[in-house]
């Protein structure tokens, strides 16, 4: 008899080898290698005269065609995927376990009311989905269908009966093609299942939505050929202790990737926060050092966010240096930047960094923010309640342009802040805005003296 060849696939990164390792060669990680036979689907010989038949079109010939986007009828949703849902995407839904990603996706479904959705879940039964469904007080489920299934064989004929508009998948890690000698969730099974589904996207013209597991680390998991694959990657963001989440565009092919979403968890589901600005000051205390206001943008919407810092003598022999929400080392170069060119002596002391709210800002336009709270806090001295800083710091201590600078000037003034500290060169070609004063500066003393005094 002939030996059976097998071979061992990192389910990480897809990797193959000959036999089992315990760490990856090619992405590092460790006991990621399963064991997988060989698939038993080979490619048949191309018949004759075949490729007559296939012409590529001259791109002059083509015309453009207006595609009609479907709306979710939810306004943070159709912001993250750039207007709505185009048809024939393929849109893939990662986040961390509990975040609300099965949540949104009911919510979703629920709010197209005119459009047939067919549920399609691996991990729940059809009696869990529909408790849901009754959690988010829906008063109207009958575009729903629902179907506890994984045989993605089984799954096509149900499809190719029903003609859904809308299909939603949870999880892709619990679908497998029976030709597949592997195990559900294997590299094989996910990159053939997504596959499959992306041409049953594209030549029936009906958008999928793809739930994803995620790793430790927080990266989608599976093959990153399934990221390559999808139209858009989605990835659903939040702190378990908070309230919050952020829908984030990672890769959009019909949109922008900058645009986010935000939503708070409630009991009956997800709500969209309007006015991100204000739900993230509303707890914000007065009159409170290492507290500084700053401006971000997220794509096209400006949001104030209150950024704090903790400035405490240090009780080990090496200082902490912990950060919340903000990269790590950016806060070791500002604090470089401060002593270096402030004077600040902040190596005996401990530095904590937090931004409000449970956010994550890689934005340089808060390094202002982070520098001032800092200052603020080691000097024991409260920043001015009604000003608002952005800018970016340089290593030499400058204070550096940013962009977008009308946007966060008037989103400012409407929540009723009177100063605005911002770069000196956007100055140049900023309207007057009568509402708040504009300050400019061009070295990062001149910034702590008009937020600090």
């Amino acid at each position: 008899m002939a030996k059976v060849l097998t071979k061992y696939v990192c389910q990480s990164c897809g990797y193959n080898s000959p036999r089992w390792v315990g760490k990856c060669p090619n992405c590092g990680e460790w006991n990621t290698f399963v064991e997988e036979a060989p698939s038993s689907l080979r490619i048949s010989k191309k018949p004759a005269g075949a490729s007559s038949k296939i012409e590529p079109i001259p791109m002059e010939e083509l015309e453009r065609e207006d595609v009609s986007r479907i709306s979710t009828n939810i306004e943070e949703v159709d912001r993250v995927l750039g207007g709505g849902l185009v048809p024939g995407s393929l849109v893939l839904l990662g986040g961390d376990p509990g975040i609300g990603k099965s949540t949104l996706m009911m919510q979703v479904a629920l709010q197209l009311k005119e459009q047939v959705v067919l549920y399609i879940t691996g991990e729940e039964s059809v009696q869990q989905i529909k408790l849901r469904a009754e959690r988010l007080k829906a008063d109207r489920s009958k575009n729903i269908s629902l179907l506890a299934e994984t045989n993605l064989d089984l799954i096509l004929d149900v499809i190719e009966r029903g003609e859904p508009d809308l299909i939603v998948i949870d999880s892709i890690q619990t679908m497998y093609r029976p030709g597949l000698e592997s195990a559900p969730g294997s590299v094989s099974q996910v990159r053939e299942s997504t596959a499959l589904l992306l041409r049953l996207a594209k030549t029936r013209s009906i958008p999928i939505f793809l739930i994803g597991h995620v790793t430790k680390e927080g990266m989608i998991a599976g093959p990153r050929v399934i990221e390559h694959m999808v139209d858009t990657v989605l990835q659903f963001e939040g702190e378990a202790h908070y309230t919050y989440r952020v829908l984030r565009a990672l890769k959009n092919r019909f949109g922008s990737t900058n645009e986010i979403g935000i939503f708070e968890m409630h009991e009956t589901g997800l709500r969209e926060v309007k006015n991100p600005s204000e739900a993230f000051l509303s707890e914000r205390r007065y009159g409170t050092s290492g507290s500084t206001v700053v401006s971000s943008m997220e794509g096209t919407r400006p949001f104030l966010i209150e950024v704090q810092a903790l400035v405490t003598p240090t009780s080990y022999g090496v200082p902490q240096r912990n950060t919340t929400g903000f990269d790590y080392r950016r806060l070791s170069l500002l604090l470089a930047v401060l002593e270096k060119r402030v004077g600040m002596h902040l190596g005996s002391y401990d530095v904590f960094v937090n931004i409000a709210g449970g956010v994550k800002i890689d934005e340089p336009a808060v390094d202002l923010g982070i520098a001032t709270s800092i200052a603020s806090s080691l000097r024991d001295v409260p920043v001015d309640s009604t000003a608002v800083a952005v800018g970016e710091i340089g290593l030499g201590g400058e204070i550096r342009t940013i962009g977008n600078i009308e946007k966060r000037v008037q989103e400012a003034a409407k929540l009723g802040f009177k100063r605005i500290v911002l770069p000196q060169n956007n100055v140049k070609g900023l309207k007057e805005n009568g509402e708040i004063e504009i300050i400019g500066v061009d070295r990062i003393e001149q910034a702590l003296e008009a937020l600090l005094g």
